[in-house]
């Protein structure tokens, strides 16, 4: 089931995914190789190996790790959903803006705050945990300082 915790980011005061559909050959991964199986090796009896995928489903959650600590995220895939037919693949994406940085910032909102505060309030303990305030370089001394927090919650929450 934690492969679907992410569809709880519908109903959260973060941006709504948008939602994109492939239709076509096999060609995007689940998450790191096309989508395959495993079966026994013929070859080498106790051993298996990795076969394209003939028909079948794939759900593959958001992909993340800790770093440094429990509240130090590092996003590494977005969800999606594949399904295989032989060589043909439909896939559903959840885009977002700023995946690195919205992902991080949900996580952050989602595990690392109090679920009985208030939308506002569980907003500020988590931007105090992970601000997500980054430095930009724009050439010739000039720096611009980014809160990607107002890039990816809804206005309101702003």
């Amino acid at each position: 089931m934690n492969k679907f915790t992410f569809l709880k980011v519908f109903n959260s005061p973060f941006k709504r995914p948008k939602l994109k559909w492939y239709f076509g050959k096999i060609a995007i991964g689940t998450p790191y190789f096309y989508p395959r199986k495993t079966v026994k090796d013929p070859n080498k009896p106790g051993y298996l190996k990795f076969v394209p995928k003939k028909i079948g489903f794939d759900f593959v959650g958001l992909g993340y790790k800790t770093k440094w600590d429990n509240t130090d995220y590092r996003f590494e895939w977005g969800p999606l959903w594949s399904f295989v037919f032989f060589k043909w693949q439909i896939v559903l994406s959840f885009n977002v803006p700023h995946p690195h940085h919205y992902w991080v910032c949900w996580l952050t909102y989602m595990n690392d705050t109090n679920e009985d505060l208030p939308t506002e309030e569980r907003i500020k303990v988590a931007r105090e945990i992970n601000p997500e305030i980054w430095i930009s370089s724009r050439g010739e001394g000039k720096k611009e300082e980014i809160c990607y927090w107002d890039k990816v919650l809804k206005e309101k929450y702003l």
